[in-house]
């Protein structure tokens, strides 16, 4: 080998000290490379695996949320319409007890108009019974008794009355 110039003890020499940098190489700085690089493929992995996990449960929340809110608009419509139907039973009853009132107060009205009209009628009656038997006595030119005054100004009336409901 020496003819290719090359010496067996250099080349020996130059084998042992590839050797061992390489096991030194191999011990100090592959090994805690090659871990270095599966620790961070490993957290990579975990990070996209997490990511995937929180997506799926994103789109689990936001469609449990359209449910809810799905949900929540129906009941609110319920609510809105139970609302209405009440509001609309009040009204019909609020209608109801003033419709009672207004009929309640147009029958005492009613009921007063009649007395005041019976009262005034009746008023009316006597007034005229005196005027009568005023004019009878000075006409007959004597003093009826009170009760046959009475009585001839009830036949008076009930002849006025026959002949008025015939008109």
């Amino acid at each position: 080998m020496d003819a290719l110039g090359i010496n067996l003890s250099g080349l020996i020499t130059q084998i042992v000290s590839f050797v061992i940098l390489f096991v030194l190489l191999w011990s100090v700085l592959y090994k805690p490379v090659i871990k270095m690089l599966d620790q961070r493929s490993e957290r990579i992995k975990e990070s996209l695996e997490a990511s995937q996990r929180a997506q799926q449960e994103a789109a689990s929340s936001a469609e449990e949320v359209e449910r809810q809110l799905e949900t929540a608009r129906a009941e609110g419509q319920q609510l809105i319409a139970q609302a209405r139907d009440v509001a609309e039973r009040f009204r019909e009853d609020e209608i109801a007890k003033v419709r009672e009132d207004i009929t309640a107060e147009r029958d005492r009205a009613q009921a007063n108009i009649q007395r005041e009209r019976d009262a005034a009628i009746e008023d009316l009656r006597r007034e005229f019974a005196g005027l009568a038997i005023v004019a009878a006595e000075r006409v007959i030119g004597r003093s009826l008794d009170e009760s046959a005054h009475h009585e001839l100004i009830d036949q008076v009336l009930e002849e006025g009355s026959d002949i008025g409901s015939r008109n």
